[in-house]
């Protein structure tokens, strides 16, 4: 099953969406923090519900390339990003699970973050 995840930051705080089998889920005003810290949380959102879900055949697809790149052990984990990285190899997870890098214009939880962004009437279309 594909899973999309995105992370974000704005003002107001980090921010994720995760999009699976049709159904968004949003976090907003996580407080302080990086794009990247927000990737990671969308990163472990997405795997939590994935196996909340049941999901036993997982393809996480998000456009982070460094946090992917990361979480799949080809690239180094900055001091910063250690926690995270942790948390989420601490997490139960579906027996097969994939991560891949998609263009954000492909991104289906960033498309509902954008759209999210863009006021109080699209937010309330989304779940």
């Amino acid at each position: 099953m594909k899973i999309f995840f995105d992370g974000g930051h704005r003002p107001s705080g980090m921010e994720w969406a995760v999009v699976l089998g049709g159904e968004t889920r949003v976090a907003r005003d996580l407080g302080a923090g990086s794009a990247m810290a927000a990737e990671w949380l969308a990163l472990i959102a997405a795997t939590e519900w994935a196996v909340e879900r049941g999901v036993t055949d997982a393809i996480l697809l998000g456009d982070a390339l460094a946090v992917i790149a990361q979480a799949n052990g080809t690239a180094r984990i900055p001091t910063l990003c250690r926690p995270w990285h942790e948390r989420w190899l601490a997490l139960p997870r579906p027996p097969r699970l994939r991560l891949r890098h998609v263009k954000r214009t492909q991104n289906l939880a960033g498309i509902a973050l954008t759209r999210l962004s863009r006021g109080p009437t699209l937010a309330a279309n989304h779940r």
